[in-house]
């Protein structure tokens, strides 16, 4: 029989309007690796913050079965005193600070005097981060290391609590795939320390890696348990668990009608890094979206993708910026952000928490802003009731799950998030929308809804730019695929020649040529 370490028995949580939990069993032996999936909105982090005490016990009912143990946590520290810690999808960081005060803050290495004692803090800040495989300093600054080991930074931080049950909320969500693979292969080497880890994740290939069992939540209910002890899983059961339907077709089907016309063209667009200004982003890029169009640009972390289209959108991102922008044929000078949707250009941004969503406030506040000159009065003055029939409208469009539109953006699920930050985009009717990394972080049922989305724009004859690190989505969407490498253009395929080896291969014959140079 297994020997359990955590066991979650009948667990009820309710918010306004909505039960977030409905009775969830949950149960995970020691020392495997449990995936817990589900779409955006079933309860995952719900349930997780259950167990972490960010749900305090009397907030919920139900019981937290811990190493044979009853608890009843008031906070994360209660639950970190047992060996439980909690890596969420954002991560808790302050950039400013180095590695090993980000890693003991809250719970410093003091001497007998309750004075900091900072040679301890950075051996053993560079104790835990030899467990996880990271060889720099701990004195460097957050913001100076890259997004995979600003993450390792957070697991070592939990290894430094002994951990003795890990769960890691999307860990690779932006992470590229080499990255992806060795946090993975890390979680398995944990397994052989005794560590137990819960893998929130909506990537089934990752799933079928490393995980022992799988749990399937929906609508705050525990679906089932599956076992995968071949590492071989049965992806269109699973599927149909998470969304209470088959889903023959990842991607939804779409007539073609890509026009001659030009909706956007850049020409020898070069961009340098706002602070090193000396550091070349986007080196002479040129490239084209005709009108009714999906074109994916696709690339390892660190292409500059993401600093291509911030600087396309009205110089949002870079200095010393040259080239020339072209929308509808028209040569524009975009200054700023505002500029940039006067022109019908929309960007989604891959952070929609920081950039893109103003979470405390509503969703109905968040779908107008981009364009709130929509439903202002003559006098200039919002029109609350206009702004309202606009957002209802769109949240129905988008089947967006709320129990209502003057619900806080930052108590939707990410998926839901996603939907909104969409809506506000939708609103603005924009002629080219960019969209960077449009479904990371949310499940196969919302992927399909927003696929959707973009088919329907390019539909009305509009332009779409996607922005992924996923290759099968890029090659499921795209009519043409430009492939980016330290801020170049190596590659461009259409869809009939695009292949996941060919872009890889893009890529590292570039790298290969620079070296040969």
């Amino acid at each position: 029989m297994a020997d359990i370490i955590l066991e979650m028995k009948n667990i009820v949580k309710e918010y306004p309007g909505v039960k977030a939990l409905n009775n969830v069993n949950f149960k995970v032996a020691r020392g495997e690796i449990h995936a817990l999936i589900g779409e955006n909105g079933a309860g995952k982090s719900t349930l997780m913050n259950v167990l972490s005490g960010t749900i305090p016990f009397g907030q919920y009912t139900g019981d937290v079965v811990y190493n044979g143990n009853i608890c009843k946590f008031n906070n994360i520290k209660d639950s970190e005193k047992t060996g439980i810690a909690v890596v969420h999808q954002e991560l808790a960081l302050i950039p400013e600070l180095t590695i090993a005060e980000n890693m003991f803050m809250g719970n410093e290495r003091a001497n007998g005097m309750g004075v900091i004692d900072w040679n301890k803090t950075y051996k053993d800040a560079e104790d835990a981060m030899k467990r996880v495989g990271l060889k720099e300093s701990s004195t460097m600054m957050i913001k100076d290391i890259g997004t995979g080991k600003q993450q390792l930074v957070e697991i070592a931080k939990a290894l430094s609590k002994n951990c003795k049950l890990l769960v890691l909320d999307e860990p690779t969500s932006s992470l590229n795939e080499e990255d992806s693979k060795m946090l993975l292969d890390m979680l398995l080497d944990f397994k052989t320390q005794g560590i137990t880890s819960i893998l929130i994740t909506h990537k089934l290939n990752e799933v079928a890696y490393c995980a022992d069992n799988i749990t399937i939540l929906r609508d705050g209910q525990t679906i089932e348990t599956i076992p995968n002890p071949n590492h071989n899983i049965d992806e269109e059961r699973i599927i149909k668990g998470m969304v209470g339907r088959e889903m023959t077709d990842r991607y939804p089907e779409r007539v073609h009608h890509v026009s001659k016309e030009v909706a956007m063209e850049a020409k020898d667009w070069t961009v340098y890094h706002p602070v090193y200004t000396e550091k070349c982003m986007v080196d002479h890029l040129n490239f084209n979206v005709h009108k009714g169009e999906i074109v994916g640009f696709s690339g390892l972390q660190g292409a500059g993708r993401t600093e291509m289209a911030m600087s396309l959108f009205g110089k949002s991102y870079g200095s010393h910026i040259t080239g020339q922008e072209f929308i509808n044929g028209q040569e524009v000078h975009l200054k700023n952000e505002r500029d940039a949707i006067n022109h019908g250009l929309a960007y989604a941004t891959e952070d929609r928490k920081t950039n893109g969503l103003v979470l405390e406030q509503s969703i109905a506040k968040n779908t107008t802003m981009a364009r709130m000159e929509k439903i202002a009065s003559k006098w200039h003055i919002v029109d609350v009731l206009k702004e309202n029939d606009e957002a209802e409208k769109l949240a129905k469009s988008m089947r967006t799950k709320t129990p209502s539109i003057q619900q806080a953006v930052g108590n939707l699920s990410g998926g839901n998030q996603q939907k909104v930050l969409l809506s506000k985009w939708m609103f603005a009717e924009p002629d080219v929308l960019i969209l960077d990394e449009p479904t990371r972080g949310i499940d196969v049922g919302a992927k399909y809804e927003i696929y959707q989305i973009m088919n329907e724009m390019v539909d009305q004859n509009k332009a779409v730019i996607m922005i992924s690190s996923e290759l099968p989505e890029l090659l499921g969407m795209c009519d043409r695929i430009y492939v980016m490498n330290e801020g170049k253009i190596v590659g461009e395929f259409t869809a009939e020649e695009a292949t996941q080896e060919k872009i890889m291969s893009a890529i590292l014959s570039s790298d290969s040529s620079k070296k040969e140079a």
